[in-house]
């Protein structure tokens, strides 16, 4: 039996399917494998604690600490967090060492360290670790006033060991979300379909939407779009210091690519939903399109919503071009407009703003189709194998 026979009947088996779907969600889910790597670090960690000489091996649960923080994002922010918490450790020592040598451990001293601390961990170079100054000079302040020097030494050189040993696993486990990056990208590019099929549906009644009726028509995209810029780039930030990343070079690249396009077509489609809630609403005295021109108008936008979704939905040739359907819908518009402009009194600016729209609408759709074209056989060498090793 050919390779490739036996490869596609492993694939549709039952075993094979399942083990499709387990590792669909296992890459749907970067935290699970986060949780996995975090869990080994600080195991290994707590051993480097336990088997470290006197003093330090009578603090070993501070080893699985920094372990933890080193494990728990991607491997540039991983070195980097790593350096602010232990340049945020060894600032705290001092804040406390500095106290403890004019002042007892007190409720004075307690006070005029933690003031002080806090302050300096709004420095801009700790980022989110500022935290561990405050920390660190009340813990060696308080606990560490007994043995100082060992409690020192345990603590800073614990946490930076047990974050060497997080840093070591992270570099051979790398994260690369890109599964997570592109399900975030669907879910914008379908909440924007979404969105024009409910523009659509509002202009097929015999009579416009009351503006409270657009408003349950609305969809939130800020939030959508905000969740898939994080996630792309978040993507973008694991590729960085990660060395199986070049494999994926060519998805990650067509991944920033498909951001920026939805993103374009999110300004498009938010400027249509004000321009239709605002202008063609029951409330208005002369709406912008009225009944001769609103089924056109709904037929472009579902040809707009249907060309978003066929972007990546098939490569089959024998389905319509989504563009070419897309700009037959919005050239009826326009004649529509064209004639209406000639029976109608007003100079409908507000249904000439919706054909304008719509034709960035068409010329996007058309680029988008191109590159996913390009992308798709830029990236053909890496798609067999996209799930099975994309996160460790």
């Amino acid at each position: 039996m050919p390779p490739d026979d036996l490869t596609a009947r492993i694939k549709t088996s039952r075993t094979g399917l399942f083990t499709g779907r387990v590792l669909r969600l296992w890459t749907l889910h970067p935290r699970w494998s986060m949780a996995l790597k975090a869990s080994v670090a600080a195991a290994i960690a707590w051993y480097v604690g336990v088997l470290a000489p006197e003093p330090l091996s009578d603090y070993p649960y501070y080893a699985p600490l920094g372990a933890v923080i080193a494990t728990s994002t991607t491997v540039a922010r991983s070195l980097r967090e790593t350096s602010q918490t232990v340049a945020a450790i060894l600032l705290g020592v001092v804040v406390a060492r500095l106290a403890d040598a004019f002042l007892p451990p007190a409720a004075p001293s307690i006070a005029l360290v933690v003031g002080i601390a806090t302050v300096a961990a709004g420095w801009r170079f700790f980022g989110e670790m500022g935290a561990y100054v405050t920390t660190t000079a009340l813990f060696v302040l308080v606990i560490g006033s007994a043995n100082p020097e060992a409690f020192v030494g345990a603590y800073a050189g614990l946490v930076t060991a047990g974050a060497l040993v997080g840093i070591a696993v992270n570099l051979a486990f790398p994260p690369l979300p890109l599964t997570p990056s592109d399900a975030a990208l669907d879910g914008l590019r379908d909440t924007l379909a979404d969105q024009l099929d409910a523009l659509a549906d509002g202009l097929r009644g015999d009579r416009p939407p009351t503006p409270g009726e657009w408003d349950e028509r609305r969809f939130a995209l800020g939030p959508v779009l905000e969740k898939s810029r994080a996630a792309v780039a978040y993507a973008a930030e694991a590729s960085r210091g990660n060395w199986h990343a070049r494999r994926y070079s060519a998805w990650s690249v067509a991944q920033a690519q498909r951001s920026k396009m939805l993103e374009s077509h999110a300004t498009l489609v938010d400027h249509l939903t004000d321009l239709l809630t605002e202008t063609e609403t029951r409330d208005v005295r002369d709406p912008a399109l009225g009944p001769d021109l609103r089924p056109p108008a709904a037929d472009a936008l579902a040809e707009y919503a249907e060309a978003l979704r066929a972007l990546e939905a098939s490569t089959d040739a024998t389905l319509p071009d989504p563009p070419t359907a897309l700009r037959e819908a919005v050239d009826r518009l326009r004649r529509e407009v064209r004639e209406q402009r000639s029976r109608r009194e007003g100079d409908l600016l507000a249904a000439g703003a919706l054909v304008l729209a719509l034709d960035r609408a068409v010329r996007a759709v058309s680029v988008d189709a191109e590159s996913e074209a390009a992308a798709e056989k830029q990236s053909e060498a890496t798609d067999a194998d996209r799930t099975g090793d994309e996160q460790d």
